[in-house]
């Protein structure tokens, strides 16, 4: 199975300068992980995940205050939609991270996520039998 075939096309596009707390509602209202993050001035995309927030507000941060660039990864590994979810795995676990913003032509197209390969890795849930006794 692809990349293309796991991930989620829900791709949330948020600014710099966007507030923790902002970026949290968005993500909240789409049940979304991760958010890419656009700042051209930087060089171009990042990524801000719920990890982000929740280590900044465990730190006694205010999510009013503080803004998406002071907290977005912009070291990132991007996936293409042709990988294999074996390889997005192996991407994962040697980052260390949970999610790979997909990108084709230059785009990003889809975020892929852990939640996402296990979902499709998983086989089909069966009802468990009722034991009568």
């Amino acid at each position: 199975m692809l990349v293309r075939d796991a991930m989620s096309t829900v791709v949330l596009t948020i600014g710099p300068a966007h507030t923790l707390r902002q970026a949290a509602r968005l993500m909240a209202a789409r049940r979304i992980g991760a958010a890419v993050v656009l700042d051209p001035d930087a060089g171009g995309l990042g990524i801000l995940t719920e990890r982000d927030i929740l280590n900044s507000l465990g730190t006694g941060q205010s999510p009013d205050e503080e803004t998406a660039h002071a907290h977005t990864t912009t070291d990132v590994v991007f996936a293409a939609p042709s990988w294999t979810l074996d390889e997005a795995a192996r991407a994962m676990t040697h980052g260390g991270f949970r999610h790979l913003i997909v990108m084709d032509h230059g785009e990003p197209i889809g975020i892929v996520s852990v939640r996402d390969i296990i979902r499709c890795w998983a086989p089909a849930r069966r009802p468990t039998p009722t034991l009568v006794g």
